[in-house]
């Protein structure tokens, strides 16, 4: 039993951690990795190149042969020692069988206890029904192809910048280049009072794309939330696409991200598929994440979409039916929280309210933007801890309404996803106290335990992105749930108790978000 426990917890915290809610950013324009299609056949035989990304103009470079590039010596060393540690932890589990079986005997003798291990076993019930579940509607996911130049709607593109620098004049260029009726597109650029040049870097922009970019400043930094707002005001479109700064699209994303539109009169929002921008570069995190992205987006959202009820439109990239905007704004841009505005969570908050109106929101896997993410421990925490708060405040919000009859069809799949939340914010501090009571009593058992939970459950984000993209990649996996395990677990918590604070957290920082 303590060690179905301890699966418990390691699904709470790895695999959920892998489900997180938006996206990020720093300045820097590096090679990306190539995506597949819907299909096997994507790759040619140049070594994984797509001939035709289009994405030169925007900043990327195009290795001949990436298989060549030189192989960083802390990243070979980090995955070995990763490799020894769980395989080491495992055998140490293996050879303490006498001690499990003796700790969950004195477990089963105390009624505090009792208790508990019966609430982890039906909390681990739940978790495995409820991931097999997933398994279930992701296999039954399949993105919208592109509608035709004739039906795709007017479409507004909203990129908010601060402290962005070059990074946003990249990412101006590569919408510009997407393969989207130039009449049909109205981009907007919004500087929010940045203090380095970026405001520079958007008018060099505008000189090279002239009426087919506004650019705008804000005469002080106001939030994020203040620059997306005067650009839905400002915006024409029949769909709103909002894209971070520091976020690069691939040539056909636009028209793959608002084809649903056209084809569900009931959508209301669509989210984008995120990778990792900067993941080549000799910082580790961003590998970890690269393949926490995938898991979050191209497994869990994908089932999400299915049940048309996805939790969160990342602020990296995401579309809103103009409608269904306006219905919400004045209650977005005014939101509150225990008495103070809300300037964190407009992503989630905003599909929040476009859920309640009714509207399916859903996730095109063909629609791609690649962005840069926390290269530093310090940013990537201070990332996850605004993540928690906006997860907490609209979890309260979302049961005010999901119980209701807030749309026509089924409402089943919305409740689920709720209640996988929400039983996760619940139990958090149970299990944070189970594990220090662990730790304090059989730190042997907790560790090795601990390690053979990583092991099992974390091939699966292994399998998953190695089947997807690339098998070497993919064993950054157990590296990032051990890093989450160890050192990111009381993020939660955390952000529980400080739900009520607001504040970016990392917007002066050069690592951003």
């Amino acid at each position: 039993m303590a060690q179905v426990l301890l699966i418990v917890v390691a699904t709470t915290n790895q695999l959920e951690s892998m489900i997180k809610e938006s996206v990020y950013s720093n300045t820097t324009t590096s090679k990306i990795n190539t995506t597949p299609s819907e299909n096997s056949n994507f790759f040619d035989t140049n070594n994984g190149i797509n001939k035709d990304d289009g994405l030169n103009r925007s900043g990327f470079t195009k290795e001949a042969n990436p298989i060549k590039k030189r192989e960083n010596p802390l990243g070979i060393f980090t995955q070995v020692s990763t490799f020894l540690l769980l395989i080491g932890g495992a055998f140490l589990a293996y050879i303490s069988q006498n001690d499990f079986t003796q700790f969950r005997l004195e477990r089963w003798e105390s009624n505090w206890g009792y208790v508990f291990l019966i609430i982890a076993s039906g909390f681990s019930i739940f978790k495995m029904v409820f991931f097999f579940y997933n398994l279930y509607l992701y296999f039954r996911y399949k993105s919208i192809n592109s509608v035709t130049d004739e039906l795709l709607p007017t479409c507004t593109v909203i990129v908010p910048a601060y402290n962005e620098g070059k990074q946003v004049w990249a990412t101006l260029m590569s919408l510009a280049d997407s393969d989207f009726p130039e009449g049909k597109l109205q981009l907007l650029a919004i500087d929010d009072g940045s203090k380095d040049d970026t405001w520079f870097w958007m008018k060099e922009a505008k000189k090279a794309l002239g009426d087919r970019l506004s650019i705008y400043q804000q005469p002080v930094n106001k939030g994020k939330r203040q620059a997306l707002y005067r650009g839905f005001k400002l915006g024409t479109g029949e769909v709103f696409v909002t894209v971070d700064s520091d976020s690069i699209v691939k040539n056909d994303t636009l028209r793959n991200l608002v084809s649903p539109f056209v084809t569900n009169e009931r959508c209301g929002a669509v989210a984008g598929n995120i990778r990792v921008l900067n993941n080549e570069k000799k910082a580790l995190l961003p590998k970890m994440l690269d393949v926490s992205f995938v898991l979050s987006f191209e497994f869990v959202r994908s089932a999400e979409s299915r049940l048309n009820s996805v939790l969160c439109t990342p602020g990296a990239l995401a579309a809103y039916r103009s409608k269904a905007v306006f219905a919400s704004l004045p209650e977005w841009i005014n939101q509150t929280f225990m008495g103070q505005k809300s300037d964190i969570g407009e992503d989630r908050a905003m599909t929040n309210m476009i859920l309640k109106q009714g509207y399916h929101v859903l996730f095109q896997r063909n629609a791609y933007a690649y962005t840069n993410v926390p290269e530093q421990y310090s940013s990537l925490y201070k990332m996850f801890i605004r993540w928690g708060r906006s997860n907490v405040r609209e979890n309260i919000a979302m049961s005010k309404y999901v119980f209701t009859n807030f749309r026509e069809g089924s409402k089943i799949g919305s409740r689920i996803l709720f209640l996988n939340q929400i039983f996760k914010i619940i139990l958090s501090y149970p299990f944070i106290l189970f594990m220090l009571f662990f730790i304090v009593t059989n730190p042997i058992l907790f560790l090795s335990s601990t390690l053979l939970s990583i092991l099992i459950l974390s091939s699966f984000p292994v399998l998953f992105y190695a089947k997807r993209y690339n098998l070497s990649e993919s064993f950054w996996a157990y590296s990032y749930s051990i890093l989450f395990t160890f050192g990111l677990f009381w993020i939660t918590p955390y952000a529980i108790a400080t739900a009520s604070k607001s504040g970016w957290l990392t917007r002066e920082l050069v690592d951003k978000k």
